[in-house]
């Protein structure tokens, strides 16, 4: 829609703007023997850069270290669209050739957007993947990134958390 008005929950994505330092742990995938183990946790560090693109998108600049060494850079693109009432979004980064494509909804208490996606499988199989990321508002200067795949029997495992803290 052109020179669409901003809605309220473009108005919800503008308090993701400013400047943030990030730590995560990335979870190592569960191996195939089904052991109870917990899988070994590598942590990164990061920040990201939030800036309005008008006032229907946000963009969101990351930079980081990779697990096991290297340097990444993410951008994430997020907006609503009130005729589906659904966020829309996407995710690229600098360490593959994939372009995730959100599709999300805010909860009753406005502090969890819950963006689904599809894309290559973390198992180099050649198949495709579910995932879902989930952006958590834990304060006005305090949020989580937690990113889950879609396991075989239905259930969403945890891959990835960060923690974004305002600068």
């Amino acid at each position: 829609m052109m020179n669409a008005e901003p809605h309220a929950m473009h108005r919800w994505l503008q308090q993701l703007i400013g400047d943030w330092t990030s730590d995560a742990n990335c979870d190592a995938p569960p191996g195939e023997s089904g052991e109870s183990d917990a899988p070994a946790q590598e942590q990164s560090t990061g920040s990201e850069h939030v800036r309005a693109l008008g006032d229907l998108w946000v963009l969101c600049e990351g930079s980081g270290t990779m697990p096991g060494g290297g340097e990444a850079h993410m951008l994430m693109t997020l907006g609503y669209d009130p005729d589906k009432s659904v966020f829309r979004g996407t995710w690229v980064g600098s360490m593959m050739t994939h372009m995730f494509v959100y599709e999300g909804t805010l909860d009753a208490d406005q502090k969890v957007l819950t963006l689904e996606t599809e894309g290559p499988s973390f198992k180099d199989d050649g198949k495709t993947a579910r995932y879902r990321d989930v952006i958590t508002l834990l304060s006005a200067n305090e949020r989580t990134l937690t990113s889950f795949g879609l396991q075989p029997d239905g259930s969403w495992s945890q891959m990835m958390q960060a923690t974004y803290r305002r600068k």
